[in-house]
């Protein structure tokens, strides 16, 4: 008789377990068909084909305005390099390849040019690879007491290993001060590896006896941070103590790697001559860039005069101070778009507001040796009714 009320009891719970059960299953089922409702409900009402073109024409115009690149520690024989790259890292034309100068690094000297409005015609169309000096990175470490820095030689010897890490082959050199130096550098020792420079205040001198005690002298009654902005800037930008100059100085002065930059300087003040001359000189083409009154002009009139005039345009920009990137980005842009356009590349380029509203232009063409013709357009003249230089010359433009 136990037994059997034990049985009843047991199907008794079984019956209620089923009844909960079933229950739970009702609920979940109400539960997904109410998710299904609202599923349903969402996609009823899609975005419209324009919105989503819209959206999309947005997010990419984002993208290449606040893209931050993507940031490498490249390996090389004499050490590492911070390396940022912009861009698909297709290798069907050459890399854009840039170098800074003392006191700045690859974001401060460069973001200014290759983030305005007009150079994005060329930025999507190359691969930007900004290297930084060693140690000169944003938030870089600063380097022990005793440590040897790299000469500038060795610098420009570490520069092969980027575009093999990169699978580049050729590149295009832009290069400010201190990185136009080693850029040349790099670029005589391998000239089949540049299709172009351009060199913005470069010197190719060594430092003579009289430079050499005048730095002597500044380093005993100035700082590091007023050195350094004397090579940036002009007198007439120093004098005036410019926001950019102050935004600079503030970030010099408070740098935690200021022992680094210091290294750089150093190393740049006791840079070798490059010995350049019209038989021992670039085999690409080059465009020189200086502003009017800048600390560097002389030295670029005179690198000018050393190169071979049918491959060499000379641009002296006024009202752009030391560091016509971040002054004049709208001319540089237009100098550096035609120089792009007569090697050969961005044929189709439709030309700058800049270059629409002006009235006179200097042209010149010639053919390179190799298969590929190349021309050169700058439309930067400050006066009319000039008549383009002959091959012959060094085209020497001033805006």
């Amino acid at each position: 008789m136990s037994q059997t009320y034990k049985n009843s009891k047991d199907i008794t719970d079984s019956s209620a377990r089923e009844v909960k059960f079933k229950a739970a299953c009702q609920q979940g089922g109400d539960a997904m068909t109410t998710e299904m409702q609202e599923i349903a409900i969402t996609e009823d009402k899609p975005l419209l084909t324009g919105q989503a073109d819209s959206t999309k024409d947005a997010e990419l115009a984002a993208r290449i305005l606040l893209d931050q690149g993507q940031e490498h520690i490249v390996e090389t024989p004499h050490g590492v390099l911070h390396v940022t790259l912009h861009g698909t890292r297709s290798t069907r034309r050459p890399a854009i390849l840039t170098f800074h100068d003392v006191g700045l690094e690859s974001k401060s000297c460069f973001s200014t040019l290759f983030k305005f409005e007009e150079m994005q015609e060329i930025v999507k169309n190359f691969t930007l690879i900004h290297i930084d000096a060693p140690g000169q990175e944003e938030g870089a470490a600063a380097y022990p007491a005793g440590y040897q820095y790299p000469s500038m030689e060795t610098i420009a010897d570490m520069i092969p290993a980027v575009l093999q890490f990169f699978n580049f082959r050729t590149v295009i050199g832009v290069g400010v001060g201190v990185g136009a130096y080693v850029l040349s550098k790099f670029t005589l020792a391998n000239p089949d590896s540049v299709e172009g420079l351009v060199l913005v205040n470069i010197d190719t001198n060594a430092r003579g006896w009289m430079e050499w005690a005048a730095q002597k002298l500044s380093a005993v009654t100035s700082s590091l941070t007023e050195q350094i902005l004397c090579h940036l800037f002009s007198q007439e930008e120093l004098s005036s103590n410019t926001d950019l100059v102050q935004s600079h100085r503030d970030r010099i002065s408070k740098a935690p790697n200021l022992v680094n930059m210091e290294l750089l300087w150093k190393t740049y003040n006791s840079r070798r001559d490059l010995n350049l001359d019209r038989s021992c000189t670039f085999k690409c083409p080059v465009m020189l860039v200086v502003g009017d009154q800048a600390p560097y002009e002389d030295a670029a009139v005179e690198c000018n005069s050393k190169l071979d005039p049918t491959t060499t345009s000379f641009l002296k920009m006024a009202d752009a101070g030391g560091l016509p990137q971040l002054t004049q980005p709208a001319k540089l842009t237009e100098a550096f778009k035609y120089f792009i356009q007569g090697m050969g590349y961005m044929a189709s380029s439709c030309m700058t507001r800049l270059s629409r509203s002006r009235t006179t232009s200097l042209s010149s063409s010639y053919s390179m040796d190799g298969s590929r013709s190349r021309s050169r357009t700058l439309s930067q003249g400050s006066q009319g009714g000039q008549m383009p230089p002959s091959p012959s010359q060094t085209m020497e433009v001033s805006c």
